[in-house]
């Protein structure tokens, strides 16, 4: 039987031994209902809602201990001439006679002493009130608050950033909330071209762009599995418990902001739960947003950096890049893409009002087969038969519906994107 002061020394000591895990707190939910608050108007760039939205996430960083790697604290600035007016009615921030617009990275950094740094980026800016690259008809102009594009992926950073804090510590980490994105990748380009860290030290580059909607089959995306010869084992292995129904894609340009890293010579990862109807529109709120799923893909990508963790610097590979073989095309057939489906022909997954689709009938679900004499079989051989149409010209056009072959025909308007 032990004595009181002996039992007492020894359950100190059993005290002391037992390290107390750190909790992290999911604030997905409640970093994205601010980001997507009409408050800040859709966060343009140059707006007062992109400077609302910048300071709360550099509020975030200070909050969660994540250093500034700005050029102001966790602000980078960069100012940029449109080559057109996209937000004509908008008042910016910093605007002088030329009509020169400043946007805003917000960076911050995990310093664990490294030789290599891994870089995590999302953009947070939107469309404002709608203006270029909206979707919306309607007269009335109203607030894109882009919950899915891309307050998600901002969301899911800043939980990263809080699990990364004390782990995987053979990398340092720079998280970067990209502006700019909307208006063609402004942000990380000027990142790439005047980092805050020596570029040459960078490890890979991880992005996220609307990973917001996981939907029930599992469906995730992952672009820019061909920049690094270790991407395909790593990619399922972190994948094990088989989350996710992964659609990958070697290619590391695309249209968001890992693209500006990869012409660096930067193996990056790209994620995307997938297109919808909300996309571009003012009905894309955080209400219809997937948390649980945002959660998954959070864990998910810190198990990748976690079975790179040991791997010191990952080699670096080029890929054939896709958009250089993607036909031009003068017209439009008015629908959304569903990306992630992988079965025979192109899948609408959303129609635009008053477009060719909606005006022949096309549903959403459909599965366009065949286009006039050109048959379609997936997303690259719908465009290529796109391609073949000028504007005015009427064809048959061919859907699976529901398991049933239904035709119509089809007049195409011109495609002024």
């Amino acid at each position: 039987m032990f004595t009181k002061p002996l039992f007492g020394i020894l359950f100190l000591a059993f005290v002391c031994s037992c390290k107390t895990e750190r909790v992290v707190e999911n604030n997905i939910k409640s970093d994205i209902e601010v980001l997507a608050d009409d408050k800040l108007e859709g966060r343009a760039t140059g707006t007062q809602g992109e400077l609302l939205a910048a300071e709360h996430i550099s509020a975030r960083f200070k909050e969660l201990g994540i250093l500034p790697k700005g050029t102001d604290g966790y602000l980078q600035a960069f100012t940029f001439t449109p080559k057109t007016d996209p937000h004509a009615e908008t008042v910016y921030i910093e605007n002088n006679e030329k009509g020169t617009i400043t946007g805003r990275n917000v960076i911050g950094f995990i310093d664990n002493n490294s030789e290599t740094t891994v870089v995590i980026g999302a953009h947070y800016d939107h469309l404002g009130m709608g203006n270029e690259g909206s979707l919306y008809r309607g007269e009335e102009k109203l607030v894109h608050n882009g919950a899915d594009d891309n307050a998600s992926g901002v969301a899911v950073l800043l939980h990263l950033a809080d699990q990364l804090k004390d782990e995987n510590k053979n990398n340092n980490y720079l998280f970067i909330a990209f502006s700019g994105e909307e208006m063609g990748l402004l942000g990380s380009n000027y990142f790439v071209k005047n980092p805050t860290i020596d570029i040459t030290k960078v490890n890979y580059m991880i992005n996220m762009d609307m990973v917001g909607r996981l939907k029930k089959n599992k469906s995730l995306a992952i672009y820019g599995t061909g920049t690094s010869p270790i991407w395909e084992e790593t990619i399922e292995k972190a994948n094990s418990q088989h989350t996710f129904d992964l659609k990958t894609n070697t290619s590391g340009v695309g249209p968001s902001d890992h693209t500006s890293f990869y012409l660096q010579d930067i193996p990056v990862l790209h994620l995307f739960t997938g297109q919808h109807v909300d996309y571009h529109k003012p009905s894309d709120d955080f209400e219809k947003l997937n948390y649980e799923g945002m959660l998954q893909i959070s864990n998910y990508i810190f198990r990748i950096i976690s079975e790179v963790n040991t791997q010191g610097k990952i080699a670096f590979t080029k890929t054939v890049n896709e958009s250089d073989d993607t036909p031009r095309f003068k017209v439009t057939l008015g629908v959304i893409p569903d990306y992630l489906f992988d079965g025979k022909g192109m899948r609408i997954d959303g129609i635009s009002e008053n477009r060719p689709a909606q005006k022949a009938g096309l549903q959403k679900g459909d599965v366009v087969i065949q286009l006039g004499e050109h048959e379609v079989t997936d997303m690259k051989t719908y465009m290529k038969a796109l391609s073949m149409f000028e504007n005015g010209n009427t064809t048959t056009i061919k859907v699976n519906r529901n398991g049933e072959t239904v035709e119509a025909e089809i007049t195409f308007f011109e495609n002024k994107k």
